[in-house]
């Protein structure tokens, strides 16, 4: 597989399909998010590289461009998208089940690996795995049961004061984000209180009847389920 500095096609098709939509469900991209200087960030390339590499997958039929010249995933971009982020948390879940690896180390890992495992492998990983429902992270291993459950997800940050809820998800795009979740607690399962909220503030919450504060910033990739 061709690579665009150092990063392959599918990275860069699972990397537009978070920036679509960064809880989960396509939608079209807007100016802010899927464009070349976003894409470049995310993937740390550079922002030439990153729009050689969109206007290949443009020519390939993957992705078209929208008025804004943003990148939106065509349907089979989409599927490719899909097959991608599905082979990424199936090694996540083998890392970890079958390596030892824990759910941080895992995600770096998973990057890695992605192109060296066939679809073929990914299959006998899913079936040796006993065709698990999520990665380490939380997220649904299905995209279709992914985008059917983000109706019930907010982000902590979208908590209102006095809302309790659970951690669902987990965002995978920082790596030291993430780990900095599994240090300090932010763990898929955990519940959540959030106390009363002063906007631009840290966020001042329970988690697990522990008293902790969480900076808003990393509270929007923290999915949650409120609590009926």
């Amino acid at each position: 597989m061709a690579h665009g500095q150092g990063h392959s096609v599918d990275e860069y098709l699972e990397t537009i399909y978070f920036l679509a939509f960064p809880i989960g469900e396509y939608r079209p991209a807007t100016a802010t998010n899927a464009i070349a200087s976003r894409v470049a960030e995310m993937l740390g390339v550079s922002r030439a590289s990153a729009g050689e590499m969109l206007k290949r997958l443009e020519a390939d039929g993957l992705v078209e461009r929208g008025e804004h010249k943003e990148a939106i995933l065509t349907p089979t971009g989409i599927e490719r998208a899909e097959r991608v982020v599905r082979k990424h948390r199936l090694i996540e879940r083998f890392l970890t089940d079958f390596m030892g690896y824990t759910a941080a180390e895992s995600h770096v890992h998973a990057d890695e690996l992605g192109d060296t495992f066939t679809d073929d492998m990914v299959e006998r990983i899913n079936e040796r795995l006993g065709q698990p429902d999520r990665c380490p992270h939380g997220w649904p291993v299905d995209p279709d049961v992914e985008q059917a459950e983000n109706a019930e997800l907010v982000s902590l940050a979208e908590l209102p004061a006095g809302g309790s809820a659970e951690i669902v998800r987990l965002a995978e795009h920082d790596g030291d984000l993430l780990h900095w979740f599994y240090d300090n607690g932010f763990a898929p399962g955990a519940t959540v209180l959030r106390h009363s909220a002063v906007a631009g503030a840290d966020l001042e919450v329970e988690l697990d009847g522990a008293e902790r504060t969480i900076e808003e910033s990393r509270a929007q990739g923290l999915y949650v389920r409120p609590a009926a």
